[in-house]
């Protein structure tokens, strides 16, 4: 009697049944201002990019359907096109596997300082990508007259005996891209990793020290690696973004056409078809190439790191 009579009594409303659109309508609520900000500034720019490739637009006209001739001029008449699919193809194969091993490889031992030296190096690191149009450094340090800096220095050792116009000759223009693009492009390589690796449990160094693991190399390769897989893949993401895209930077230090084509890439020969020869079909279709380059490289290094850390 005591018990029927202070139970509490059963609800005349139904719970809503658990995955139910009502249960996930706070979910959807909070997204929704991202959704929406990607439809718009991602999914439908790369789908007018695709429908653009397809016909030739020059942004005063109206745009007039060419079929396949815009991809058809890309393989068989622009001369230009292949020497940047070759330039686009060395800063992607050099310049992104050596940025995300050398920012993981420097995360990895700053980790191991004291938090205020750890902060300090961090920001040192991270610096270059938080200022912009840093890399205009190099431009005096690479200078072709004898007030650059590597000239001056090179004269005053002796190992030259007049100066080197470092950004006119081809041979030395792809490794100074490459060396300013890695220093310019790590800072968030660097900060994602350093912040996976300060995630890590503690518990399972302890965990495995007792399983039997003896050395760093066993606890990088059996616990901190698997644990920190989805900054790795961010990591390699922003490489590979990074690599591609080299654009900007190329452009400043060795002008456009650079010597020779040596450095023009993919996005600087879409960049002056877009906004120099207004041939926007053209240039659309050379985005679509870019895009499909980059996603099947997202593809084959995201195989590879759940391969190596298996």
């Amino acid at each position: 009697m005591l018990a029927n009579k202070y139970s509490r009594p059963k609800s005349r409303r139904k719970n809503a049944p658990e995955g139910s659109f009502r249960e996930q309508l706070p979910m959807f609520v909070m997204i929704s201002p991202f959704v929406l900000f990607f439809l718009i500034f991602t999914v439908i720019p790369i789908i007018s990019s695709i429908c653009l490739s397809f016909t030739s637009y020059d942004m005063i006209s109206s745009p007039s359907f060419v079929g396949l001739d815009n991809y058809r001029r890309l393989i068989t008449s622009d001369a230009v096109f292949p020497v940047t699919v070759k330039n686009t193809v060395v800063f992607a194969v050099v310049a992104g596997p050596l940025g995300f091993l050398l920012a993981f490889v420097l995360a990895w031992l700053v980790n191991e300082f004291t938090a205020k030296k750890r902060a300090l190096l961090s920001f040192m690191f991270y610096a270059p990508a938080l200022v912009g149009n840093t890399y205009f450094i190099w431009q005096v340090a690479f200078s072709g007259d004898s007030y650059g800096y590597i000239n001056s220095l090179l004269l005053s050792l002796g190992i030259i005996t007049e100066p080197i116009v470092w950004l006119k000759n081809a041979t030395y223009l792809m490794p100074i891209i490459i060396v300013v693009q890695l220093w310019q492009s790590m800072g968030v390589s660097f900060l994602a990793n350093i912040s996976g690796l300060q995630n890590v449990s503690r518990d399972l160094y302890e965990a495995g020290a007792i399983d039997g693991i003896r050395n760093r190399w066993q606890e990088l390769r059996y616990i901190t690696l698997p644990s920190m897989s989805n900054m790795l893949l961010f990591s390699a993401v922003m490489q590979i973004q990074s690599s591609f895209s080299v654009s900007l930077i190329a452009i400043t230090l060795a002008g456009y056409p650079s010597k020779s084509n040596a450095v023009d890439t993919i996005v600087s020969l879409m960049q002056d078809m877009a906004t120099v020869r207004y041939e926007l079909g053209y240039a659309s279709a050379i985005a679509v190439v870019l895009f499909i380059m980059m996603v099947t490289t997202r593809l084959i290094v995201g195989k590879a790191l759940s391969t190596v850390q298996k």
